[in-house]
């Protein structure tokens, strides 16, 4: 039975900035540069918004942020929690407020100094402050104090059960750099990637080398969110919203859930994907690209087989059959993805949905209908599937 939410709202307006190493502006200069160019992009006014979402990670308010842009009455705002989880969490916020009219045109962003700023990957310390800690605290004196140590245990088991091995997750690697190297806001562009120099990259946490991590960078991306009634008379082709969900499971922690029955699975995936494909009508082989959440490379095997695309333990030999490349069942990522055009909590793989939708990606496939993006792995996530208007 297809959602009230299916087919109410669109992505009518992108924004990024460049993804660097040093920003050298404020996280605050990041995020209006971003909400500014949505904006523009749809063509509408700073004063036509009414609404804005962000992370509850984000350093730059709402009010601020609409200070500086020139946006005037605010009738919606909200934060989203759990990091990359919150990504797709953003479009649902704003689709509802769209859809129930209690704005009619809503920017949602992220802006961080990722890399010159606080750098999410040295893991856990003590400026910190979250609830978070109390299930971490039993992790750490076992040296569990990163994202890519969490991360990496799960892999572990994964690759145990299942007989998938580094090679496997060089692939996704590899063939994430090599879309990167047509996109001219990548921040690996000009820097292509073989199986040697993957596999002599250095080791962060076994199983995971360097180039099985998502980058640390700054920057800043933003969507522009209304009625996809109104976006049929907006500047640019609109990505309509078929389907959006947030999904949580039993047992659910932070980049952890250790005390799961399954390691090797993910079950809050599987429950977005559910949702996502009864509230579209739609199944997996409805879609014809993808942004799967890829701050690491198992992650991207692992929501292969929660979203069905694959059946479990599967996904290595989808993955090295070139499924994920342009002429591949499935092209992921045709940006690069966090691996490798930025890490922006997932929100620019959101705007490289849009451009699959809208034609215009620098790797574009033929034929694509239907665009699946996923919020971020081993959190509170989400699933959203953009379709042609």
């Amino acid at each position: 039975m297809k959602s009230p939410i299916h087919n109410a709202a669109a992505i009518a307006g992108i924004g990024q900035t460049a993804y660097t190493k040093k920003s050298g502006v404020s996280e605050l200069a990041l995020a209006t540069e971003a909400v500014r160019k949505a904006i523009d992009d749809a063509g509408l006014k700073p004063s036509e918004v009414d609404g804005l979402v962000t992370y509850t990670m984000d350093s730059s308010d709402e009010v601020e942020v609409a200070r500086a842009v020139g946006i005037g009455d605010m009738t919606f705002w909200s934060k989203v929690n759990y990091g990359g989880g919150a990504a797709v969490g953003l479009v649902a916020h704003a689709a509802m407020a769209v859809a129930t009219g209690m704005a009619k045109n809503v920017v949602v962003y992220r802006a961080l100094n990722g890399r010159s700023g606080q750098r999410m990957g040295q893991g856990v310390s003590g400026q910190i402050i979250s609830s978070d800690l109390i299930h971490w605290s039993w992790y750490m004196p076992f040296g569990l104090l990163t994202p890519a140590s969490w991360i990496a245990l799960q892999a572990k088991l994964y690759m145990h059960k299942y007989g998938a091995t580094v090679e496997h997750l060089a692939h996704v690697a590899i063939t994430q750099r090599m879309h990167a190297q047509n996109n001219p806001n990548a921040a690996m562009r000009g820097k292509p990637m073989t199986m040697d120099d993957y596999m002599n990259a250095r080791m962060i946490c076994e199983p995971l080398r360097l180039f099985d991590c998502c980058q640390e960078d700054d920057g800043g991306c933003a969507l522009l969110v209304t009625s996809a009634e109104r976006a049929k008379d907006m500047k640019q082709k609109p990505a309509v919203i078929r389907g959006v969900t947030q999904a949580s499971f039993e047992g659910q922690e932070q980049m952890t859930s250790f005390y799961r029955d399954d390691l090797a699975w993910l079950p809050e995936m599987e429950l977005a994907g559910k949702i996502v494909y009864e509230q579209s009508g739609l199944g997996p082989k409805d879609i014809d690209a993808a942004c799967l959440y890829d701050a690491f490379t198992p992650e991207v095997l692992m929501q292969l087989e929660a979203y069905g695309f694959c059946g479990r333990g599967e996904a290595k030999d989808f993955v090295t059959d070139k499924s994920l490349t342009l002429g591949g069942a499935l092209p992921n990522n045709t940006h690069g993805g966090l691996l490798s055009e930025a890490y922006l909590h997932g929100v620019n793989n959101l705007a490289e949905g849009v451009r699959l939708i809208r034609g215009t990606s620098c790797n574009q496939p033929d034929g694509v209908e239907h665009v699946l993006v996923t919020s971020g792995v081993g959190v509170p996530t989400g699933a959203v599937i953009f379709g042609q208007a």
